[in-house]
This record gives C-alpha cells, structure tokens and sequence, in this order.
C-alpha cells in the first residue's frame, strides 16, 4: 500500500531523489501546510485575539492529542516550546540538588547532541559533575542514589536500539529528587503508547513534532508530572498566562505544566501538529498502522539487501517479529561514511553518524522505494 498522495507537495519539491531519512527529517504531509496556513489566517483575521484562540483552543487541542498518543491520561501535564533543548535548560535549573553548587547527572552514552554537549560544556565550569553509562546498564547506576537528574533516550538515535527499563528508570524519581528525564524523540509516533502510567506520574518526557509526528521544528513538548519542579528559575512570562492579574513584582505560577512555559512563541508548529492529526485520523492511520507499514518495508529491504554490501555490516537494531523497532535502521560498517556519500551521489538520501549508516522509512515509502534502495545497496562496495 501506498500514502505517497498524502506528500504530494514534498515529494513533488524531491522530484527524483529517494529520500531514506524520515529519522532524520520527515517528510511534511500536505495537511501540514493546511495547518501553517491557517495559522497565518488566524493572525490576519484576529490580531491582538488570536492568544485567545491559540491558548484557548489550539493549545489544550495539541495537549490532548499528545497525551493521548502517549496514553498518559494527563493532557494539562503538557507543555509546549520551540525546541527540546529549551526545556533541558528549564530541567536542570529547576532540579533539586544534593549540593546546590553542581548538579549530578547521569546520561546514557547515547544521548543527542542537544545533551550531550550541553551537559559537557556545563561540565566544564565545574557546577555539574556529569556520568554516563551503557544504556544496558543505566538503570543499575540510577540505583545508586548518587544523581540529582538521570536522562535516557527510550530509542538510542545512533543505534535504534529501545531502552526497556522506562517503569523502573521513572519509579526512581521523587519531586525532590532525583529526577528522571525521558527522551523520547525518536519514539513518539513511533512506538505505540510510549509513557503510560505509572511512569508517567513520576518522569519527564521530552518529543516534538520534527520527526513521526511530521509536523516539522516549533513543536517541542514536555510532559512535566505533578509537584515536581512547582517554580521553574528559568520562566517566561507565559508560565503564569492564567494569572496576570498577580500585584506587581509577584512571580507567579501556573500549577499545571504550564509552570515550565516561556514567553512569547511561534504557534505554527502546534497548528501544523494539529492539521496531521487530523489528517491521520480521517485516513484511520494510527502508530500502530504506520509501524506496521514501516515494519513490512524494513523486512523486504533487508532481506533483499543480504547479498549486498550492506549484507556485511551489522545491523545493530535487528529486526524481531512482533517486537517494536526504531523507524530506521542502523548498519554499522567501516564504510559508512563512503556509503552514504554514494547514496547521495546516486540521488538517495540517508545519513551517517559515525561508523553508522542509518536508513529511515516513513509514511511516505512504499515496496518500489524499498526496490529503488536496494537497487542502489548493489553498486556499494
């Protein structure tokens, strides 16, 4: 089956070029561009207003759908900003800690860049003491009780491999510490119902619209559990929108996840977020349809990829029937780097990181893409 009508306008602009990369940047459906125009409307239409629309209607619309697709049950535990890395920087100023002159962080060794070199260069002014540990074995540290703030990615973005321990990782967390923080950028719309209860009611949960949500930058969330954090140092003034009659001076709160808002943002990416939604529902794609889809185009190239070069390489996130997968694959060879620039060179993006060449399918692929790649796999050496 093919979805490739609802990317008429993306696929369009690609003309010929395979795109393997939904890891990397998704695609955007046509709805998505329904939503940015609306957006624009409304604008023109209501000016001074449109807040009224955007926080009375599209806000707590974009926190239902969220938490429904995470399954929390818990919509006003949503927040919204413009990256994932703005609500890092909220999370570690607002995290208790044992000495309140550094903060102890533990990470996988697998964590983004956006961790990954924020908490390194933190680290470098000596007011955070930062750890890391095997993904495997990052529960086991947690345990320890020697950290303030524990992240973990539920999909590992180099190797697709799913982290399994998030119940256990969140039943660790206490409002005054530690606190536990889940990535779940790469698992949101990817895996089905990623962030029940109970974890839900103790844990973090960043993810955003860049990726299987399809509704590109300007739509990073934060699930933020009740009690913990109550005032963020880092605020907007946004964080107490439903009060502003404070007296002067007041530094009010909201209660709910609104708490970890910050000032004034672009309210784009929620309308697009909102218009793919929409857009799925109406065509009954739901996560676990999509990754259905998705798991039967990994299956053929992969088997039809064995007597190619990729055939030699490892795949490090190995394709288990029945069993949830990344929605890329990850082959690690020596010639990665060379493999990729091929690709390209032949008019088919994927992309690289490290020793790794990580081939994404999307909503928008379908059985000849997978033929078209593996076509191309042949001339790798």
């Amino acid at each position: 089956m093919s979805f490739k009508h609802l990317f008429s306008r993306s696929l369009g602009g690609l003309g010929s070029t395979l795109h393997m990369a939904a890891h990397s940047h998704h695609l955007w459906p046509d709805a998505s561009f329904d939503g940015q125009v609306a957006c624009w409307e409304d604008a023109a239409r209501l000016a001074d207003s449109k807040w009224d629309r955007i926080m009375g209607e599209i806000w707590p619309a974009a926190q239902r759908e969220v938490a429904a697709e995470l399954d929390t049950g818990m919509p006003e535990a949503i927040v919204f900003a413009a990256n994932t890395h703005d609500f890092l920087v909220r999370l570690a100023a607002a995290c208790p800690r044992a000495d309140p002159a550094r903060l102890r962080v533990l990470t996988t060794t697998g964590e983004f860049h956006s961790v990954r070199r924020q908490f390194a260069r933190w680290a470098e002014d000596g007011w955070l003491d930062w750890r890391t540990a095997a993904p495997e074995a990052v529960l086991a540290e947690a345990r320890s009780g020697n950290y303030d703030l524990v992240v973990a990615s539920q999909i590992l973005f180099a190797t697709g491999a799913i982290l399994n321990d998030i119940d256990d990782l969140a039943s660790l967390a206490r409002p005054d510490g530690p606190w536990v923080v889940i990535d779940g950028y790469h698992a949101f719309m990817a895996l089905e119902a990623p962030f029940r209860p109970p974890a839900a009611t103790t844990a973090f949960y960043l993810g955003g619209g860049y990726k299987y949500a399809m509704a590109g930058e300007g739509c990073a969330f934060l699930h933020a559990p009740p009690e913990f954090g109550p005032r963020p140092p880092v605020t907007g003034w946004f964080a107490e929108f439903d009060d502003l009659t404070l007296p002067p001076g007041m530094v009010g709160y909201a209660r709910d996840a609104m708490r970890f808002m910050g000032a004034t943002f672009d309210a784009s990416g929620l309308y697009r977020f909102l218009a793919v939604r929409r857009m799925l529902a109406a065509e009954g794609l739901t996560t676990a349809r999509i990754s259905a889809h998705v798991a039967a185009l990994q299956q053929q190239l992969v088997a039809a990829a064995a007597p190619t070069a990729l055939g030699q390489a490892e795949l490090l996130n190995p394709l288990r029937e029945g069993a949830p997968h990344a929605r890329f694959l990850a082959f690690r060879s020596p010639h990665a780097q060379r493999w990729c620039a091929e690709l390209k060179a032949a008019g088919c993006v994927t992309d690289v990181r490290g020793d790794v060449l990580r081939v994404g399918i999307g909503l928008y692929n379908d059985p000849s893409d997978a033929d078209a790649f593996v076509a191309l796999a042949r001339s790798l050496q």
